[in-house]
């Protein structure tokens, strides 16, 4: 039994770090998107297109070292990037949209 009580033991100490990271990752998300909100906002102000492939090539590449630095899937960190450029696309876009509307 005393294995099983460690093992149940030392997957909740587990699952908790599992929890604390997902809770950053949320917090850092959220820092991220109230950046590049701001950054949405000043391209609409300027009139500058919401995307930047050349921005993106760059930070895909980046991320991509950074992975492979960090022992993680370079394949999975560009596809969490890719995600998270599209998003910030689609609201750079919504943006412009409104400042057009209301220009």
């Amino acid at each position: 039994m005393k294995h099983i009580d460690d093992a149940a033991e030392s997957l909740i100490d587990l699952r908790q770090s599992i929890d604390n990271i997902d809770s950053a990752m949320i917090y850092m998300l959220s820092e991220r998107f109230r950046c590049t909100k701001r950054v949405g906002a000043l391209k609409a102000a300027h009139d500058l297109p919401a995307a930047d492939p050349d921005r993106e090539a760059y930070q895909i590449e980046r991320l991509r070292k950074l992975a492979d630095q960090a022992r993680l899937d370079p394949d999975f960190a560009e596809k969490y990037l890719s995600f998270i450029i599209r998003e910030v696309i689609r609201h750079h876009e919504a943006v412009g949209r409104s400042t057009a509307v209301q220009g």
